[in-house]
């Protein structure tokens, strides 16, 4: 990787500034969820245990600039400590005179957390005097190792590295970098992209990107029914984005004309609503009850699904199957994340980004079997769609 990151430069016994993404899930006080604080841990671990002061960043959901005590990263704070198993400090706000004394007068190994970024607006405006608040917490380091926030040029991830010495990536940005970056320029093949979710207009970028890279595009989940739409199947009242319905025809001409196999379901979970008190009929995508929406992919797509990946050296998912969020509704996805760990098994790169994915896999138990588990949903997305992540663009170049 041509930046500088902790693999290659040493940073001890300062103050260090370092962006993480803690943007996690509470319930009431609680952390609901702490894969991205362990995430984080190898890095703050790393800066700690070098006699370095470190201070952490972070936002938490969508405040818009106001102080949202439900929003606040205290939880986190507690949570951290006893995940890192040392004190963990929190000061409550990002910028002023309270935390730069707090700041100041860590010691060698010290942790703290900053309050959420995004109770100022300044932050995803970028404004710059804010950023050159946030770096004044620094002596000299910053440490980037929130992908999930480098598609994002806010003051935290791109402001703040004009105000330092050096802008460098962290254990967890050089992971998800080393895993994404070979699916763009010399992934094992044949190389395979499932793409799930509820919408196409979600996906129309990384689709189109994809359709220059990959052998096999297998979709899934409800954007599914645009593509069957638009091969001329009446879907029932499954959800179709009918604006999109055209595109999605061209994609299938595309791919087509390219020799990719794109593969729809053949067969679907059909129910009266998607709250799960109806347990479904499984019927073939051609024959959905107009009454009735599809909410999983059916047992005839699973099994193609799978013999379909069973030759890929490289497979990328993102999106459930179906609305695995109902178990009545989550077999598809749950057999997808069975399947990728079987493949990892067998030697295949698996790499699964965006949320929910994320969240199957672990639901199915088999995250911890997948090569790479991207914390970074929009990141990853927008990375496979070959877009530049001014995260990344803003940190400082490795020196030759």
């Amino acid at each position: 990787m041509p930046k500088q990151s902790l693999k290659t430069v040493s940073v001890a016994r300062e103050r260090v500034l370092v962006r993480v993404d803690f943007n996690v899930p509470l319930q009431g006080d609680k952390v609901g969820d702490d894969t991205r604080i362990r995430a984080a841990l190898p890095t703050i671990r790393h800066l700690a245990d070098k006699g370095n002061a470190v201070i952490l960043m972070s936002h938490l959901g969508r405040p818009k600039g106001q102080v949202k005590p439900e929003l606040t990263l205290k939880p986190v704070a507690t949570r951290l400590q006893e995940l890192l198993g040392r004190p963990v400090g929190f000061v409550e706000d990002c910028v002023g005179e309270v935390a730069e004394t707090r700041t100041r007068s860590l010691q060698p190994g010290d942790v703290l957390l900053l309050e959420n970024l995004r109770f100022h607006r300044e932050e995803t405006d970028n404004d710059q005097t804010f950023a050159r608040a946030l770096a004044r917490h620094a002596e000299r380091t910053y440490v980037n190792d929130a992908f999930g926030a480098a598609h994002r040029a806010h003051a935290s991830t791109v402001g703040v590295t004009a105000f330092v010495d050096r802008a460098i990536a962290g254990y967890l940005m050089i992971r998800e970098l080393e895993y994404l970056l070979p699916l763009m320029e010399h992934p094992g093949r044949p190389y395979a992209a499932v793409l799930g979710g509820a919408k196409v207009s979600g996906k129309l970028e990384v689709i189109e990107s994809l359709l220059v890279r990959v052998d096999r595009l297998l979709i899934g989940g409800a954007m599914m029914f645009t593509f069957l739409k638009a091969k001329g199947l009446d879907v029932g009242r499954s959800l179709v984005e009918d604006e999109l319905v055209e595109t999605a025809g061209r994609i299938v001409s595309d791919a087509a004309a390219r020799n990719i196999d794109l593969l729809l379901p053949e067969d679907c979970l059909a129910a009266s609503s998607i709250d799960g008190s109806d347990p479904g009929v499984v019927v073939p995508v051609n024959a959905i009850p107009p009454d009735r929406m599809g909410v999983d992919v059916g047992p005839a797509t699973i099994e193609r699904f799978r013999k379909y990946l069973a030759p890929c050296k490289t497979v990328v998912w993102n999106g459930p199957m179906g609305v695995f969020e109902v178990d009545a509704y989550a077999t598809g996805t749950m057999a997808m994340a069975r399947t990728l760990a079987e493949l990892t098994d067998r030697g295949a790169t698996t790499v699964v980004g965006g949320g929910d994915s994320v969240a199957a896999a672990v639901k199915a138990g088999v995250a911890d079997r997948l090569s790479h588990v991207s914390t970074g949903g929009g990141a990853s997305l927008e990375f496979l769609e070959g877009k530049e992540l001014p995260g990344v663009v803003a940190l400082s170049e490795e020196r030759t």
